[in-house]
């Protein structure tokens, strides 16, 4: 098992049971577009369970968190409408530690350095288990949806670009 992260203790104090399953990060790992489902494969699972987290910013600077099915893009007309804003933009990867103590690739919807309102996509709750990023590249956290909902206090939402 990888070394305890901020979202495995958080895991722990409220007393979710979550797994972890570790994969091998040997850095041709391409945090682009398919990422999710490259690690999907490794962990031989289907990526419709893997829910990739992004980190976004509204016009009025708010950090936003939100997650989405590694099999769907998220839609930005839905993710404004989720959280009330104008506009939405991921943030910079250089700006991704110093908000939430992550690095791109390894950035879990759980323990940021601050709580941000967090929006996950109604998709979750059609599966028995969820895979999510433990906060470090290399392992994911696997956890029932309504855990992970209750602990990253998340609202459900359509996120899916059709």
């Amino acid at each position: 098992m990888a070394k305890k992260t901020n979202a495995m203790r958080i895991l722990e104090s409220a007393k979710i049971p979550y797994e972890t399953s570790s994969y091998d990060d040997d850095g041709e790992h391409v945090l682009e577009r398919g990422a999710a489902e490259a690690l999907a494969a490794k962990l031989g699972i289907s990526p419709d369970c893997v829910y990739k987290t992004i980190v976004m910013r509204t016009e009025t600077k708010e950090v936003v968190v939100f997650c989405q099915s590694a099999v769907h893009e998220i839609n930005l007309k839905k993710a404004r409408q989720a959280c009330g804003a104008k506009e939405v933009s991921p943030v910079k990867p250089d700006e991704l530690l110093a908000l939430t103590g992550y690095v791109r690739g390894g950035c879990s919807p759980l323990g940021m350095r601050k709580k941000y309102r967090t929006f996950i996509d109604q998709s979750l709750t059609s599966h028995e288990k969820v895979y999510v990023s433990a906060g470090v590249r290399g392992c994911q956290l696997i956890l029932k949806p309504e855990d992970l909902l209750k602990a990253t206090g998340a609202t459900l939402v359509d996120l899916v670009l059709e």
